[in-house]
């Protein structure tokens, strides 16, 4: 996911301030990307084999705790690896995409940036996300709304094909299968494609009936991370291109977020609690971006695009069941 992208508050620490030696430099900005690369193919190769064995069993994606842990599951069934490819190739396909729009608008404006860093963990999907490290400051608000917004609109492109394969590839729930140990709530993308397909595709059930395909699963994933980076406060894409937009909305609203966020933390699902405490970090405090040249007409389209974006990916509450309330239910 893109998260801080301004040289003075850096994700990640790159390899040149780890060395002097401007050979070794080099030689780790080129591995260090492809490593992370290698080991995120086999995670989320590892959960979407997992997902793909419970698709197959007619069980839903999460049925039981020992699906909490893929690479756990993974190690002992090595043989199910290449069964996972299509959820991998779907979600690091969506992240991937993202961090390339923000790659090449700073190419465009001259701005000096890292290869996209894909980061594994022991996840659900089986990554954190994303990043890139931006390097020099932002020449402009220009720039910096074009470079915001080019990341969640080159994630969604990618993620509009791939939420209607998984789509289709879905089919409706046997009225035997068990019940799923986390159920999904579904974001506006998901809902209108489906309606869409069931009114022309014979066979496509509705949401309520729906087994998901793995693919369908990575697109969810990946249509949530697009929602968490375009939320408009401090250096999330979202606040980047409220910054460019206003400045002073930005700072009004960089305040006002991280409370709704905890708030909704309590109400609707914990993870909001985490993301309302990174927003209060003072890294996320957004530096000074040069206000000329002005934006044009079509730059602040791009801010009613992203809002856009945001309604047809965000969900208040993505898993049903989970907020700080219904822990002491």
């Amino acid at each position: 996911m893109a998260a801080p992208t301004t040289a003075d508050n850096p994700l990640l620490p790159l390899p040149e301030e780890l060395s002097d030696s401007p050979q070794k430099t080099t030689h780790s900005i080129a591995w260090l990307p492809l490593c992370l690369l290698v080991v995120s193919i086999f995670t989320t190769a590892s959960t979407g084999a997992l997902l793909m064995r419970n698709f197959r069993l007619d069980q839903p994606p999460l049925a039981n705790e020992g699906d909490l842990f893929p690479l756990h599951w993974i190690w002992n069934h090595p043989s199910a690896l290449a069964s996972g490819w299509s959820f991998s190739l779907a979600l690091l396909g969506i992240l991937l995409a993202h961090e390339a729009g923000h790659y090449f608008f700073c190419r465009r404006h001259g701005i000096s940036a890292s290869w996209p860093y894909v980061l594994p963990a022991p996840t659900l999907s089986g990554t954190a996300g994303a990043v890139i490290r931006i390097r020099s400051r932002i020449p402009s608000r220009r720039a910096l709304i074009e470079v915001g917004i080019a990341g969640p609109i080159a994630g969604y492109l990618v993620a509009f094909p791939t939420t209607v394969v998984g789509l289709l590839l879905s089919r409706r729930v046997d009225a035997g299968t068990v019940p799923a140990l986390v159920q999904f709530h579904q974001p506006l993308t998901v809902a209108l494609m489906d309606r869409i397909l069931a009114a022309w595709v014979p066979g496509v059930p509705a949401l309520a009936d729906l087994l998901p395909h793995p693919v369908l699963i990575a697109s969810w994933v990946g249509l949530f991370v697009t929602s968490l980076n375009l939320i408009p406060a401090g250096q999330l894409d979202g606040g980047h291109i409220l910054y460019a937009v206003s400045p002073r909305w930005h700072r009004r609203l960089t305040f006002v977020v991280p409370v709704l966020l905890l708030g909704m933390g309590v109400t609707l699902w914990t993870g909001w609690v985490l993301w309302g405490l990174i927003l209060l970090l003072p890294a996320m405090r957004h530096p000074h971006v040069p206000y000329f040249p002005r934006l044009s007409g079509k730059h602040r389209w791009l801010c009613v695009l992203a809002l856009a974006l945001l309604l047809l990916t965000f969900l208040p509450a993505p898993f049903v069941g989970t907020s700080i309330l219904d822990l002491f239910r």
